[in-house]
């Protein structure tokens, strides 16, 4: 039985979802104020945190951002309709997707389900590495270093490294990129995959301006450099 954290104030919402998640077979806590939720992460090392963005006493993106470098697990923000900010924001703090509300349970709950099923699959892979140069990636303990250093990247980022890294010197698409990285089709707006390349680019120690590890190819994708590292 997967173990939940919900980080949601509005009661009647959370527990809404908290019903209807354990009607599918999952255990879930609740946290309604913000300050608690990091201690609850690290004593209770939930499957999963969804976190509401409009918390009490700590918001959602602050706690994405102080949790996410000990917490390997997936992140899911909820998100106001209109706040593409916040959304982008997540992203960039570590969570790997969000959900707008009013958080409809049934697209919550699939969402859940393939955030947690590519995590165990990426966690149930045979024990690989990918090395190029000063970068070293574990795919069995989804663990990267750069010049020995470990470098701390959420479960998508590191998806999306390793499919980079399994195809060096091939232009993969932004839809082709969504597709594995979230398992659905690319709805031709999401701004998802050009944030992660730039978190990744910025973690990687790639310049921003004119990046030459994780190269930008103009009208058709982005193309990983294994000579580059």
């Amino acid at each position: 039985m997967s173990l939940v954290l919900l980080a949601e104030d509005d009661r009647r919402l959370a527990e809404l979802v908290k019903d209807y998640l354990e009607s599918h077979g999952f255990q879930v806590v609740v946290e309604e104020v913000g300050h608690t939720v990091p201690r609850a992460v690290q004593s209770l090392d939930p499957d999963i945190v969804i976190l509401d963005v409009m918390l009490p006493g700590k918001d959602g993106l602050t706690i994405c951002k102080e949790i996410r470098p000990r917490y390997n697990g997936p992140i899911l923000m909820l998100t106001a309709r209109d706040s593409d900010a916040d959304q982008v924001s997540g992203l960039e703090y570590g969570a790997d997707d969000y959900v707008i509300k009013p958080a409809e349970p049934r697209v919550l709950l699939a969402r859940i389900r393939a955030l947690l099923r590519r995590y165990q699959q990426g966690e149930d892979k045979e024990q690989s590495e990918l090395h190029f140069g000063d970068l070293s990636i574990f795919v069995s303990s989804r663990e990267v270093k750069l010049a020995g250093e470990i470098i701390s990247l959420s479960s998508h980022e590191f998806d999306m490294l390793v499919t980079f890294a399994k195809q060096p010197g091939k232009v993969l698409s932004r839809e082709y990129l969504f597709n594995v990285i979230y398992g659905r089709p690319y709805d031709g707006m999401d701004r998802t995959i050009d944030v992660r390349i730039s978190q990744l680019r910025k973690k990687l120690g790639d310049h921003s301006d004119d990046p030459n590890r994780i190269k930008t190819v103009w009208g058709r994708g982005y193309l990983f450099v294994a000579e580059a590292w």
